[in-house]
């Protein structure tokens, strides 16, 4: 029997993306999936157009919605209650899954049960088209949290026990916006190991309005997530100097941040 897959998706002022998103879910070649839509407290008419896929697709769409916004990590938590799924994937409301994502990563997961995470790298995309191809380390080890997440959140795919057996996403203030990598921290403290797929099979909208939502609070918390994370996994006091590297990345004037970011992304370095 066909594992089922809990796709989970906060959703929050991304009206003008949202259609174009779940299109790309009822898309996919595997259809053994529920979405779960939890509306944070959107000011647009995100709610109304997710209620519309609800009603048309009440058998494979569930949603919610919090009265006030909540951030991310609580949000998904919500989402993750209601998931019955043996396997826990992720989307946004402004991505793209291409449409063999959620089969091939069903079929990586079946496959290899020493595996607790599946993810991929992503291409980037904005209004002018794709601009940017990321890469990703197949076998991620824990020296590979030092630089920076090892695996991309957006396209993941977890198995629910280990979800649950480390209890969601930490709901921790200081974790928002980082609340992945610091679920990757603790799900591998706890013994779980993941691997990337080296086929891209997930686009993510990297425009003005990803730069926009880039703040200096969320830098601090990766910064603090970091320095938690490292002592989590025992890593050498020589890696801790890495903590400090989002808070410079937060600092740095708008042109320098988007040059660096663009030829980071589309593999000039």
């Amino acid at each position: 029997m066909s594992k089922k897959v809990s796709i989970l998706m906060g959703i929050y002022n991304c009206a003008k993306t949202l259609p174009e998103a779940i299109d790309s879910i009822l898309a996919q070649t595997y259809s053994q999936w529920e979405l779960i839509l939890c509306d944070d407290g959107s000011q647009d008419d995100t709610f109304q157009i997710a209620q519309q896929y609800r009603n048309k697709y009440p058998n494979q769409i569930i949603l919610l919605k919090n009265e006030k916004n909540m951030g991310l990590n609580k949000t998904l938590n919500r989402c993750l209650s209601q998931a019955e799924g043996d396997y826990i994937a992720r989307m946004d409301g402004d991505d793209l899954s291409l449409p063999d994502r959620i089969e091939k990563e069903v079929s990586f997961l079946d496959e290899h049960p020493e595996y607790a995470i599946v993810s991929t790298p992503m291409v980037y995309f904005d209004e002018h088209g794709e601009w940017g191809r990321g890469k990703a380390t197949e076998c991620p080890e824990t020296n590979d949290f030092i630089h920076g997440t090892p695996f991309c959140h957006a396209p993941c795919m977890v198995r629910a026990e280990a979800f649950r057996a480390v209890n969601g996403y930490s709901e921790d203030p200081r974790t928002l916006r980082a609340e992945d990598y610091n679920l990757w921290f603790r799900l591998y403290a706890a013994g779980y190991k993941g691997y990337n797929l080296q086929e891209p099979l997930y686009k993510m909208r990297d425009d003005m309005n990803a730069y926009n939502r880039r703040k200096l609070r969320f830098c601090m918390n990766e910064a603090y997530v970091r320095f938690t994370g490292y002592r989590m996994l025992g890593l050498p006091i020589s890696c801790y100097a890495y903590v400090l590297r989002p808070i410079i990345v937060g600092l740095l004037p708008k042109r320098v941040y988007l040059y660096l970011h663009h030829r980071k992304k589309s593999g000039k370095d």
